[in-house]
Order: C-alpha cells, then sequence, then structure tokens
C-alpha cells in the first residue's frame, strides 16, 4: 500500500537524525520537504482546511519526541479486564482514516503524523524496565496511536525493532496493522519472539467504514506470508459493529480467517464491540456522514462511552466465540474494554486477572 504525503516537516535540529535523512531520501517526489524550529507548532490543526483531521494525515512531522516512548494501553481501565499490553508509542496519527477511529478525538488537537526521530530512546526505556523486573516477560505493541506498519517503506523502523525484540528473551514486540506492508519484515528473523497482528473486518465493513486500507483478503495473504517467515499471527475484531446480516458475515469472516491461517497457528484473537465517547461519535458522522454503521442501536453505558446495544453485542460476541471453537483447536481469546460481567456471559467464565492473561497471551 502506498499513502500519499503532502508535506514532510522536519525539525531543525533533528535534520542530522537517521530517520530524517531516511524519510528525505525516500519520500515521494511529489511531497514538499521543508524545516521547522518546532513540530508540535506543525502538528496542529489547520484550520484553514473543512477538515483538519483529514489534512493532518497528509502531513509528516519528524520531530523529538519529549514525553516518555512507554505507557499503559489507552484501553486499559479499572473498570475492564485488561490484557497487560505495554504501548511504546514511535509515531502517531495515521494514514487511513476508519470512520470509528479514536484518534479523531484523542489527536484533534495535533492531527499530524508525527514520527519521532530520536526513537532508539525507546530502546533504553525498555531495558531500564527489563532490569527493574529481571525475569518477567513483557508485551510490548506499537500500533495503538498509529498503524504499526504504515510508511515503513519510508521510516524503516520496523527492521530495528525486529531486530532489538528478536535478540531479547523476556520481550514479545506486537506489530499492529490494517495494511499489507510487510515486505520489510520478510527478511528478518524474528526468533519467535515478533507478533504481527491485523485487524480484520466483515467486507461489509471494510466497504464503508475503512477508507485506505487493505481489504481483508489482503490482510489475511499478507499474515500467511508473515507467518511462513518464521513470525507469529493474531488478530484483533475491533469494533464489532450490529448491522443487518452481521452474524452471517462475521461468521464468513472466521472462515476466512481459518482458510488463511490454520487455528492451531493463531496467537489469540480479541473483541470489542463498538463504542465511542459522545464527542467522537460526533466527529465520526461529521466526518463520515454516509456511512451506515455508525447508525446503530447503541446506548449510553456506565464509563459514558455509547456501545452497541448489550443483547446485539453480546450475540455477535458469542457468534464469533463459538465459530473458533467449532474447529475443535483452543484459540486465546479475550474482550477488549469489556467488564468481567461481559466476560462471564461471552465465555461462562470470570476473566483473567491481568498477570494470568498476559501470561497466555505471551509468545515463550
Amino acid at each position: 500500500m502506498k499513502f500519499e504525503l503532502d508535506e514532510i516537516l522536519i525539525e531543525e535540529p533533528e535534520r542530522g537524525s537517521a530517520l530524517a535523512r531516511r524519510v528525505i531520501e525516500r519520500a515521494p517526489r511529489s511531497s514538499r520537504v521543508s524545516f521547522v524550529e518546532d513540530g508540535r507548532v506543525a502538528s496542529m490543526p489547520d484550520l484553514q482546511s473543512s477538515d483538519p483531521f483529514a489534512a493532518g494525515k497528509r502531513r509528516m512531522v519528524v520531530m523529538r519526541r519529549r514525553s516518555p516512548f512507554l505507557m499503559a494501553c489507552p484501553a486499559g481501565s479499572a473498570q475492564f479486564a485488561c490484557c497487560g499490553l505495554q504501548v511504546l508509542v514511535l509515531a502517531s496519527n495515521c494514514p487511513m482514516d476508519c470512520s470509528y477511529c479514536f484518534l479523531q478525538e484523542y489527536v484533534a488537537d495535533n492531527p499530524a503524523f508525527q514520527v519521532y526521530s530520536n526513537y532508539t530512546d525507546a530502546f533504553d526505556e525498555i531495558d531500564r524496565m527489563r532490569a527493574n523486573a529481571p525475569g518477567r516477560v513483557f508485551r510490548i505493541g506499537t500500533g495503538e496511536l498509529a498503524d504499526s506498519l504504515a510508511f515503513d517503506s519510508i521510516i524503516g523502523m520496523g527492521r530495528e525493532l525486529v531486530e532489538y525484540f528478536a535478540d531479547r528473551e523476556n520481550l514479545n514486540l506486537e506489530l499492529k496493522t490494517k495494511t499489507d506492508e510487510i515486505e520489510n519484515l520478510l527478511a528478518l528473523d524474528p526468533r519467535d519472539r515478533v507478533l504481527v497482528s491485523w485487524t480484520l473486518s466483515p467486507e461489509a465493513v471494510y466497504r464503508t467504514s475503512e477508507p485506505r486500507t487493505a481489504p481483508p483478503r489482503a490482510r489475511l495473504a499478507a499474515a500467511r506470508r508473515v507467518l511462513d517467515a518464521g513470525y507469529r499471527v493474531a488478530f484483533h475484531f475491533d469494533p464489532i459493529i450490529a448491522y443487518d446480516g452481521a452474524d452471517r458475515d462475521y461468521r464468513e469472516m472466521i472462515e476466512d480467517m481459518f482458510d488463511a491461517i490454520p487455528p492451531e497457528r493463531i496467537t489469540f484473537v480479541s473483541m470489542g464491540g463498538l463504542r465511542m465517547t459522545p464527542t467522537l461519535r460526533a466527529a465520526a458522522r461529521r466526518r463520515h456522514p454516509d456511512d451506515p454503521m455508525l447508525l446503530g442501536e447503541e446506548v449510553p453505558a456506565s464509563d459514558g462511552r455509547i456501545r452497541s446495544f448489550a443483547p446485539l453485542r453480546i450475540g455477535l460476541y458469542r457468534t464469533i466465540a463459538e465459530r473458533i471453537r467449532s474447529r475443535g483447536v483452543e484459540v486465546p481469546a479475550y474482550l477488549c474494554m469489556e467488564a468481567a460481567s461481559v466476560h462471564q456471559r461471552v465465555f461462562g467464565a470470570a476473566p483473567a486477572s491481568v498477570a494470568e492473561l498476559n501470561e497466555r497471551l505471551a509468545i515463550r
């Protein structure tokens, strides 16, 4: 997949960084390259644009990160059963434009695609964390605030990430994507410590709600290629959306997944229902007024978000869980941002503790 960039802005002090040099060398010829004093200012929304968030996606800012690179997963909360993933923030925003994406609210005030020139400092952070907890296995993902592989042909961080994690026994890396941009990964040896995961949706959701992403079958084909190259693979069904025909479409999606990847080779699947804050829903409907997937039966939930009506949501979780179990192979599965009571109704058992679930999902 190739994404268009109108301009690339590089912080003046970072002009000589390895990342800036790579970006300048590999940038599309159509992209203007210029230098700015402060990437934080360059990342602010263009209020002259009819859609400042969309305009930001077409502007890459190479800048120094002033904050820590490691953070707790934004989906984590005392209200929900949490999987214990640590998030490594190497970039912010995404060139794709899914109608339901939480970044429409989360980075609305700095919507440019930021990529951090001092990203190797993140390795020092991780090494310090490991030193403080010897023997513990850490699961770390890069795909929360930015797709892990979008722009990898320009940015080229994937190689260093895989090589760093492959050399450390108590670390797992998850690269999460909706692209098929995997070529830089195929020549590397992950040493069974790197997992590549795809968010997977039915064709109907892809067509209406996931502009500029790879089609579902292309994602599955890419998953097969990285599996054959020695990586682990996993899938996120998130957001699961209740619409007419959803039961049938999600069952077909599971069969397509198993046709591409045998169930015993899938490290895990996660499920999460469509949920939005009122602010996010307003932004999504304003920016994507023709998307029928944003017009379902939704109700306010106790966490302040608006969610699909519980019987519809839980029914789809059960449909997917039963379809997975029908193959007779246990595929680890969990729910994202759902209360313990929902886990009980879907799986018939209380959710694992954070430590236990992290242990189940870790690559050994």
